[in-house]
């Protein structure tokens, strides 16, 4: 493998590892404020422990995230030098705005929350955690207009062989912001409610604190039905401006070689990517033209037409991304939030419609293992975001293969690679052991982990 592949999987890595504590620590976040604000306006004390249980599980998932994060920034001037020198004065902005804004906001608030437990006026604290809330989601935005840039250049102009900023205002309005952000935000809604979901469940089957987890376990329910079902609106919503905007990520999602009107959806496909075919196909007719045109016909561009048209409007090269990748990482995706959204909905059924005890209401004991469903859609959705964007690292404008840095060697890279797996991987072990211990615990007696005894 050489310098640029090397980069590529050692970034891929660490956006991956990065991102397997993004959306929990933005879901959390909320919960946490949310049942502080039913203490504080009830004064019942079995949501003052329900907060400090859940916002200590908030805790450790924030501590962890915050140092995955801060070595992907790195890598952009140590592995995409190139890539930073041509599209930094426009990359740059809302990254250095999330730094000091977003980041600060939720840092700052964050340590008045842990340390101002019974010395801070209760409203003023629960203002604290509030916007620790507020600034997840800030940190979210900003970092999200960024990748939209890299996914829909909008607000710039080339100068002396870099792009410049000549509209922040198009940035904030970039289209391809206004489906990913919302999409983004829901994920992380879905992944803290499954996990709220998950660990109640495994605390009602064993009859621990049933009267505190039934109150966790219907407040989880309620946002997750919601937020499972907005998911898959708003990803569908994301799908039809990325077959506009990104026709050939699209394509390759759904393995169409050649332009078909009416299009047909793929059940299941395995591409053979050398002979741009498929060894095996198994289609529905009329199915994704319906799905985009609401109507049983309407073209849709295949993968050698664009591969030709792109051609044409950018020069000779390859512009096919891995399409065996791109195909079954879309479809993961897709399977895991329409399982989700099955999940919640039949708890809820059960739970609140009929007011069953969620001790009687079957397959209660499989929750837990839910709780992988809105990781394995994270995962496959970026997967499909960055890899069904290839060879593009800004579409349209700089592919990969000119972004990264021609000065660092393959041993070098080897070497930080090898580095960050072992890192990350302990840092993943740690955040797992730490999780799975203290959702264990009792709430009764929970404490945050760094509180300070008087």
């Amino acid at each position: 493998m050489d310098v640029l592949a090397l980069s590529r999987l050692q970034f891929g890595l660490t956006t991956v590892y990065h991102f397997f504590f993004v959306p929990l620590t933005i879901g959390l976040a909320f919960y946490t404020a949310i049942l502080q604000s039913i203490y504080v306006k009830t004064g019942n004390e079995d949501y003052k422990k329900l907060t400090r249980f859940w916002g200590k599980l908030f805790l450790i998932n924030f501590a962890v995230g915050v140092v995955t994060g801060l070595v992907m920034e790195f890598q952009f001037g140590m592995n995409w030098s190139e890539y930073s020198r041509f599209v930094g004065d426009v990359f740059g902005a809302p990254l250095a705005i999330e730094g000091l804004t977003a980041f600060f906001l939720e840092s700052t608030f964050l340590g008045l929350w842990i340390f101002g437990w019974e010395r801070l006026n209760k409203k003023l604290h629960l203002a604290t955690i509030w916007l620790v809330a507020i600034g997840s989601v800030l940190s979210a935005f900003w970092i999200l207009m960024a990748n939209a840039f890299m996914q829909e250049p909008v607000g710039y102009q080339i100068e002396n062989g870099r792009a410049v900023m000549t509209d922040f205002g198009a940035l904030l309005a970039n289209p391809q912001l206004q489906v990913q952000f919302p999409h983004t935000i829901l994920s992380g809604f879905v992944t803290a409610s499954f996990f709220m979901l998950g660990v109640s469940a495994w605390h009602l089957v064993r009859n621990h604190s049933t009267v505190m987890f039934k109150k966790s376990f219907k407040l989880s329910l309620w946002v997750g039905v919601i937020a499972a079902f907005l998911i898959i609106l708003a990803g569908h919503i994301q799908t039809l401006h990325i077959f506009e905007n990104q026709p050939m990520k699209m394509a390759a999602a759904e393995a169409l070689w050649e332009s078909e009107d009416p299009a047909s959806f793929s059940l299941i496909s395995i591409p053979d990517e050398d002979n741009d075919t498929d060894f095996f196909a198994l289609r529905v007719p009329y199915l994704t033209s319906f799905m985009i045109y609401l109507k049983p016909e309407g073209e849709v561009l295949g993968i050698t037409n664009l591969q030709e048209a792109y051609e044409q409007q950018y020069g000779p090269g390859d512009y096919i991304p891995p399409v065996t990748v791109s195909y079954f990482a879309f479809r993961i995706m897709v399977l895991s939030g329409f399982l989700m959204l099955g999940v919640t909905a039949w708890f809820f059924l059960f739970h609140v419609i009929l007011k069953k005890e969620p001790r009687k209401i079957k397959f209660l004991a499989l929750l837990p293992f839910a709780i992988l469903l809105p990781y394995l859609a994270n995962t496959s959705g970026w997967l499909l975001t960055e890899m069904g964007r290839q060879p593009w690292v800004v579409f349209g404008l700089l592919q990969t293969a000119q972004a990264y840095s021609p000065s660092v060697s393959t041993g070098e890279v080897i070497t930080s690679l090898v580095a960050f797996v072992l890192v990350y991987g302990a840092l993943i072990a740690v955040d797992v052991y730490l999780l799975v211990h203290y959702a264990r615990g009792d709430p009764q007696a929970a404490v945050t982990p760094i509180e300070i005894e008087d």
